[in-house]
């Protein structure tokens, strides 16, 4: 059994692939090292033999995942790298160091899935839109603040937006005009990343006209899912990618 991580700024992503590496045989999100740790753990039938993991955390904090994950499991830990191009995709950064690698890896899965040019949309606690040409020449992108952190920053600056999770929730039932303040908040965060989803789409179309695949991933796709109906949505697209770059035997 392969574990996969893709730990985020927020958020260890992970799932565990059988043996036959089709299908996952347990995955779930976690916030923490530990909380990933107990919930192995308790995992009925697991049998680690390798690991693989993205992360854009600090270098320290990822060697100390890796350091716990390989004393409770005995698994040799593979991560992913920065490259200048792999797998047909040329990295479009002037540093390519610098591109965060689950952008990087889900740009490595798109390219693959569509064969051709492609719009890689990603909304985590960040909003991130990379364009791949048919050639595999990595045009560049944009990077905006996603719903957790347009919600945390209205919470922190403003006093009398309070409200929790459920409330949030419940908001998003419609997007007419909101009549509470959570009402006006979460449907007003939807519409931002709506509208940065269409800004994409006719970026997109002045490069290829509607030769190119759209690519939906990261917690709160389903958001946008509605003004992109041609999408595909790919909950695990940096898991294909991570899978590229660190191909294991």
């Amino acid at each position: 059994m392969i574990l996969e991580l893709d730990c985020g700024n927020s958020f260890i992503k992970w799932r565990v692939l059988g043996p036959n590496r089709a299908t996952a045989f347990v995955e779930g999100v976690v916030g923490s090292d530990v909380a990933l740790i107990e919930s192995l753990e308790a995992t009925p039938g697991l049998s680690l033999t390798r690991c693989r993991l993205v992360s854009v955390r600090a270098s320290e904090e990822t060697a100390k995942l890796v350091e716990a994950l390989e004393g409770a499991f005995g698994v040799a830990v593979s991560c992913a790298v920065s490259a200048r191009e792999m797998a047909g995709v040329r990295n479009g950064y002037e540093d390519f160091e610098r591109l965060g690698l689950d952008r990087w890896l889900a740009m490595l899965g798109g390219f693959k899935l569509a064969a051709g040019a492609c719009l890689v949309l990603d909304f985590g606690t960040a909003a991130t839109a990379d364009f791949i040409a048919i050639d595999g020449e990595h045009l560049g992108g944009f990077i905006c603040p996603g719903m957790p952190l347009m919600r945390s920053q209205l919470r922190t600056h403003t006093r009398k937006i309070r409200y929790g999770d459920d409330a949030a929730e419940q908001a998003l039932v419609r997007l007419s005009p909101g009549r509470t303040t959570v009402e006006a908040v979460e449907r007003g965060c939807t519409l931002m990343l709506r509208g940065f989803v269409l800004t994409q789409l006719e970026l997109a179309r002045s490069y290829w006209g509607d030769d190119f695949t759209v690519f939906l991933t990261g917690g709160d796709a389903d958001l946008v899912l509605e003004v992109v109906p041609q999408a595909r949505l790919v909950p695990d697209l940096v898991f294909v990618g991570l899978a590229m770059a660190c191909p294991l035997s």
